[in-house]
């Protein structure tokens, strides 16, 4: 056992720790093809309809070459996840992967981190849910909500700090609409997996609607000039570099959550071959649509003339096709409804194990007997989620949204990396191919977006964020054991 102040945040889960499943409480109901419809359901949602709006303003065309920047960052990680979810077959994915490999700091950095990608992100996305499902309402009858239950904007007196809450509103809609998913995960995993895969078919047959009625507006001379902006352009009104690095950056958001499959390892029925093939498989899926919208959107339109609020249907509108309209629509309404179910579903099997490590009180980690799953942990999750899209607009935090997920990414890599060194003996379901050039590949293409991608308000934001956490591990985590022997 480490000794001394150093020694206690470098302690690490022995590997004799983790355990195959049995004994969890959790029920084993997943395999490959759901983990691949996990991995969708997060990464293929409401952001690749919206972000590539902004992002072709940022690149040009050359948001082709951004998107296959930030898949390639997030491949040399999905790699890495591959093989550590392969012989690390527990909940928790970056964290319990940095938790074991590296230490204990570590780990709790790289799950208070994980907040940011999951709880945090399904707050934004619930309420842009609820925006598009109050387009399609009013497009259907003509009917609008009244301005104090449409969106979530608090109001202010003369001072920041001074909340009129009689003049704020509240995005009702937004928060029902996560407490359904949250009764849905407390439900049962296989309910929770079944209902997404149907998203995910509709979400990807609207984005290969896309494509295909597109593809017949696509001109080569909307691609020319190609890269007008360069690799790092001038900074915009928001301190955000533009050019294709700054484009990477915000379209990476569109590849968050392919790492939501190791989340749940310890409901898959055969977790050292369905993790590395949800994992991977989402990736490759995901990059494949992603690049043909983007090939499409700017070929269809001038990138000039693209729209930062609805792209893709205005690309589309020479058609005059209300069908393909109605069908884009369906599709955010799928893709946002996905991204929140499994975002919540990540965090709190995220939360799970945290807690089972003593990390988070244990309370919160007992399983529930009648459904299988931390309900406990799931309804607390979802219950905050609900409140912070209720009053709070959370669009400034979809760039922390990123890094946080940047940050796990850089982690994983490394314990990748680590666990090579360490542990060579033990059996490798999936291996790494060419680790020494992939996981330092995905460190440094994980830094410079981070760094050079995301503005110095973002750093800073993330700095502050980090503080936060490293004040509550010292509270807490740091005076608590690390697990030894089967976890039960």
């Amino acid at each position: 056992m480490k000794s001394g102040f150093l020694g206690r945040m470098m302690r690490t889960i022995p590997i004799d720790a983790h355990q195959s499943g049995e004994g969890t409480g959790l029920k084993r109901a997943l395999g490959g093809i759901d983990l691949i419809a996990i991995g969708l359901g997060t990464m293929i949602g409401g952001a690749i309809f919206t972000t590539i709006g902004p992002a072709v303003h940022m690149a040009g065309p050359a948001v082709i070459v951004a998107f296959i920047l930030a898949g390639l960052c997030s491949l040399c990680a999905a790699l890495c996840y591959a093989e550590l979810g392969s012989i690390i077959p527990n909940a928790g994915s970056a964290y319990t992967f940095t938790y074991t490999a590296i230490g204990q700091v570590f780990g709790w950095i790289i799950g208070w981190n994980l907040i940011l990608e999951y709880a945090v992100s399904a707050a934004p996305v619930a309420q842009q849910f609820s925006a598009s499902l109050q387009e399609a309402f009013h497009a259907l009858t003509g009917i609008t909500l009244p301005t104090w239950m449409q969106t979530a904007s608090l109001a202010h007196g003369s001072q920041w700090w001074q909340l009129d809450l009689a003049h704020s509103s509240y995005d009702i809609i937004g928060a029902l609409f996560i407490l359904v998913l949250t009764g849905l995960i407390i439900l049962g995993i296989r309910e929770t997996a079944s209902a997404n895969n149907v998203l995910v078919v509709v979400k990807c047959a609207a984005l290969l609607a896309f494509i295909g009625a597109g593809i017949v507006l696509v001109h080569p001379v909307n691609l020319h000039p190609f890269n007008p902006v360069g690799l790092i352009g001038p900074m915009d009104k928001d301190g955000i570099p533009t050019g294709i690095i700054g484009a990477a950056a915000l379209v990476f958001f569109v590849y968050i959550g392919f790492d939501a499959a190791t989340t749940t390892s310890e409901e898959c029925r055969r977790p050292a071959r369905d993790i590395p093939v949800g994992v991977i498989g989402s990736l490759l899926i995901g990059t494949a649509l992603y690049c043909g919208v983007a090939i499409v959107l700017v070929g269809s339109v001038p990138w000039q003339q693209v729209s930062i609020t609805t792209p893709l249907q205005s690309a589309l509108a020479p058609l005059h096709n209300e069908f393909i309209q109605w069908i884009i629509r369906i599709g955010v309404l799928a893709g946002t409804s996905s991204v929140a179910l499994i975002s919540l579903l990540g965090q709190s099997r995220v939360f799970f194990a945290m807690a089972r490590d003593h990390m988070l009180p244990p309370v919160v980690a007992e399983i529930s007997p009648r459904f299988k799953t931390p309900a406990k942990m799931s309804l607390i999750t979802g219950l905050i989620v609900a409140f912070l899209t209720l009053i709070v607009p959370l669009d400034i935090l979809l760039a922390m949204v990123n890094i946080g997920t940047m940050s796990a990414f850089i982690f994983v890599c490394l314990a990748l990396l680590v666990m090579r060194r360490k542990h060579p003996e033990l059996p490798r379901a999936f291996r790494t191919p060419y680790a020494l050039v992939i996981a330092p590949l995905g460190i440094v293409l994980s830094a410079i977006l981070g760094i050079f991608g995301l503005g110095w308000i973002t750093l800073v934001t993330f700095g502050c964020w980090l503080l936060a956490g490293h004040i509550i591990y010292f509270a807490y985590g740091y005076r608590q054991p690390i697990p030894t022997g089967k976890a039960g």
